[in-house]
């Protein structure tokens, strides 16, 4: 891609990830502009980080159907034009045709170290199973939960001390790097993938990428 990458965020709480585009894009770090920000929640604070016009929320309960919410939806982020759509912190499960009409373009930042602990209430169930090392995977995004092809993770220890808390406050210091470094990675179009399988400059991709200390991204 050339120019300035088009990302349209899905979120559906405070919009910490969000906000992380945001100062990246001010900083000079990533080459982007936020064309929209989309909500299943109307008073999802994600939302007041963007200028009214480019704001769009609807609870799926007033829609005769998920399919008829997931339609609208669609047609509001397809209005945006955007090259890349960004789940961070998206509640709902993304349903077979909203996936097919972006496919390709649809990545998600999940607080595990996929696929291990899909779903909710992470940091808590890496601790019950005793995993050494727990973080964040930005993934592509299919409708099953949270079982796209992993792009990128971020691991930290598990400290014998850890709360879920503790453990999920430190994910997210490396959550919102990951993001980044990721985000940079796809508007550059060094990254493709198809039918699951990663290619960077051309190259197949085995494994995810890994956030190193500099906090870039670099081949496990």
């Amino acid at each position: 891609m050339t120019g300035c990458t088009r990302i349209a965020v899905l979120a559906s709480g405070r919009g910490s990830n969000l906000q992380a585009i945001l100062d990246a894009i001010a900083q000079g770090k990533l080459q982007a502009e936020v064309v929209g920000v989309f909500s299943d929640r109307p008073d999802a604070e994600a939302l007041q980080r963007m200028p009214a016009p480019r704001r769009w929320a609807a609870a799926p309960r007033d829609f005769a159907d998920r399919a008829a919410y997931e339609s609208a939806l669609g047609d509001a982020v397809a209005a945006s034009a955007p090259d890349w759509i960004v789940c961070a912190g998206y509640m709902r499960i993304l349903g077979a045709a909203f996936v097919a009409r972006f496919d390709g373009r649809l990545v998600n930042i999940h607080p595990s170290l996929l696929p291990r602990h899909k779903g909710l209430h992470t940091h808590a169930r890496a601790l019950e199973a005793g995993d050494a090392e727990h973080g964040a995977s930005v993934h592509f995004v299919v409708p099953e939960l949270d079982a796209g092809t992993v792009l990128a993770q971020a691991r930290v220890p598990v400290l014998p001390t850890d709360t879920p808390q503790t453990l999920g406050a430190r994910v997210l210091d490396v959550e919102h790097p990951l993001l980044i470094a990721s985000l940079q990675l796809l508007a550059s179009g060094r990254v493709t993938e198809q039918d699951g399988q990663l290619q960077l400059d051309g190259h197949p991709l085995f494994s995810p990428l890994a956030l190193d200390s500099a906090r870039m991204l670099q081949a496990s």
